[in-house]
């Protein structure tokens, strides 16, 4: 992704942490949010936040050409790790603000197995794309916890228009354990916002004739459908909807230009 700077958008300074494990899963997500204009200053904080600028300029650009961490190889991945390490090692010790950490925040990077996957699988099924992967927390009015949603947007082209045909959502509830870490508590895993292509329309509905009460249910049916799912523990003794997560070690969020979302 081609990135632009203007000096009336500046990198908002999120929440990063620090990294304790080189073999950790890494994922990189990116907010949009916009300030005011750009103004210089020649104190020691402007100089350390300019700085962390820097930094977080460099491990974007060092994840560009990698499809979010797709195509990547051991050299790339050892250039990357090492640009998050510099920039988590900036925040070392402080607690999560929840205020920063509010906000839906794109991906850009990962080398977690369990989205890779969905990568892989489109790169070899041509009916099957991913579009856009976010991550939304809602924590802003919260001490110790909230909401985070894990947005995904695929398709099944020529079914559904292309990488935005439908959307997946997968929410859970969070609280603050430590200063690094936060505990899920998954609820829900959603199906909705279908938009069938214009070729799919035609068919169910052609444009030529009439269109039919039955044929203009089922376009309605469609637009409105949303399949909503409980996570439930099915194993005794066992918590499958449940995990604890370091934001050093498998989120890093930086910002980036600003961008609408929800």
């Amino acid at each position: 992704m081609a990135l632009a700077f203007a000096s009336s958008f500046h990198l908002a300074t999120g929440r990063v942490k620090p990294l304790t494990s080189s073999n950790a899963t890494r994922k990189l997500y990116s907010q949009m949010k916009v300030s005011g204009s750009a103004t210089v200053a020649v104190d020691r904080t402007q100089v350390s936040e300019f700085e962390l600028e820097n930094k977080k300029h460099d491990l974007l650009s060092t994840i560009q050409g990698t499809q979010r961490g797709q195509n990547t190889n051991a050299d790339q991945r050892s250039i990357i790790e090492e640009a998050l390490v510099g920039l988590e090692g900036c925040n070392l010790g402080e607690p999560i603000d929840l205020v920063k950490l509010d906000g839906t925040w794109r991906l850009q990077y990962t080398s977690a197995p369990d989205v890779l996957v969905l990568f892989e699988a489109a790169a070899r099924l041509p009916f099957f794309k991913v579009g856009q992967i976010f991550q939304k927390f809602e924590c802003r009015d919260k001490s110790d916890g909230g909401v985070i949603c894990n947005v995904v947007r695929w398709s099944v082209p020529p079914l559904l228009e292309k990488e935005e045909g439908a959307t997946l959502v997968v929410s859970a509830k969070f609280d603050v354990v430590s200063v690094r870490n936060i505990y899920l508590q998954f609820e829900e895993v959603t199906v909705q916002n279908i938009y069938i292509s214009e070729e799919l329309q035609a068919l169910i509905a052609p444009a030529i004739l009439p269109r039919s009460f039955l044929s203009l249910q089922i376009l309605q049916f469609i637009r409105a459908f949303k399949a909503q799912i409980p996570v439930t523990n099915t194993t005794p003794g066992r918590s499958s909807a449940k995990k604890e997560m370091e934001l050093g070690s498998e989120e890093t969020f930086l910002g980036c230009l600003p961008y609408t979302f929800f």
